[in-house]
């Protein structure tokens, strides 16, 4: 990490233990540490867990004698990240909304908010690495999260500091004893970046409702009723009414007819090339080999990308299959070439 005696840095205190340690490490290191809580969207009627967090993260800022400010993104959450998946959701693709709440509001409206107000860094509390401005995976492969950072633009990821970075995740937990922060024991969040305790699938029904249509199979013999096309995503596990037993998952989706296909494995795809749109790069494309990972923490496949036409072609059969929407990440080992959406 760069040298930050003396160095403005605003923190994303998000009121969790990862983010409290950043803060921690970062005025340890002589920073002058500023702790923000960004304040989202939060979908009406719903439960939310927004202002025990902001207390959390206040809290950690008063242990460490740092300023505190609360950053409202509402906006931005809104329509960078909520209107984003819903429609993707709609048109029955498999978005990512951490990666576009990481885009539009993390590390550019909160980025925006911190350099306007003089921050010469911004830091979170991502398990990740920079060198010399370009991303690379966070050195506990369990917790790396460089694939929710593909779609940083780079030139705000050369001012982002991760000090997680070189850590695991339970030197973080007894940095945090060590800090006597007092979200030490605080447990780890689940959930999408809004959406906190609420599930996806609620989220979802509460935006489509439920239709309640037939499952079938590839071969068109029926064996359930689903509750709604717009509720499940390719490839996922799904529970059907009136089903033989499981396990079902979904390999195909017909919007128009309100029908599922299904099958007792996911459906693993060909090793035909794949089309990226709005890629964006960290550094050039190596012409040999190079691995692609289309989910956190899932299959990673080996194969080769084509800069001038954004195509990516496997070269092996991947075990579960690539949808519209997911996100592809391409790596050269550890280091983060850069990435896209699959169209």
């Amino acid at each position: 990490m760069q040298d930050v005696q003396g160095k403005k840095v605003f923190v994303g205190l998000s009121g969790g233990v990862d983010s409290a340690v950043t803060a921690a490490l970062l005025k340890e290191r002589g920073a002058q540490v500023t702790g923000v809580f960004i304040k989202g969207w939060y979908p009406p009627g719903m439960p939310c867990t927004w202002a025990t967090d902001r207390r959390d993260a206040m809290r950690v800022a008063a242990r460490l004698h740092i300023p505190f400010l609360t950053f409202d993104a509402a906006v931005e959450y809104k329509e960078g990240v909520i209107d984003y998946m819903v429609r993707e959701y709609g048109a029955g693709r498999t978005p990512n909304p951490d990666i576009m709440c990481n885009r539009e509001v993390k590390f550019k409206a909160f980025a925006q908010f911190a350099f306007e107000k003089g921050a010469e860094y911004i830091a979170t509390g991502h398990y990740a690495r920079t060198i010399d401005g370009v991303l690379y995976r966070g050195l506990d492969r369990e917790k790396d999260q460089s694939y929710f950072l593909w779609a940083v633009p780079r030139e705000v990821l050369q001012k982002t500091l991760f000090p997680l970075g070189n850590l695991k995740k339970t030197e973080t937990r007894t940095l945090a004893h060590k800090f006597q922060l007092p979200n030490a024991q605080k447990k780890d969040s689940q959930g999408v970046c809004f959406l906190g305790s609420i599930s996806m699938e609620d989220f979802l029904r509460s935006q489509f409702g439920e239709a309640e249509g037939i499952a079938t199979t590839s071969e068109g013999i029926v064996v359930g009723q689903h509750s709604g096309t717009l509720l499940h995503t390719l490839g996922s596990r799904i529970h059907l009414k009136n089903a033989p037993p499981g396990p079902w998952y979904v390999l195909q989706k017909k919007l128009k007819d309100n029908v599922l296909i299904v099958g007792r494995e996911r459906s693993s795809t060909s090793t035909s090339a794949v089309v990226l749109d709005e890629v964006n790069y960290f550094k050039e494309v190596p012409t040999g080999p190079i691995q692609a990972q289309f989910r956190y923490h899932g299959p990673v496949l080996s194969g080769t990308f084509t800069q001038d036409t954004r195509t990516f072609t496997p070269t092996e059969l991947a075990t579960e299959p690539l949808t519209e929407g997911q996100s592809l990440v391409l790596y050269d080992g550890d280091c983060c070439i850069g990435g896209g959406i699959i169209r």
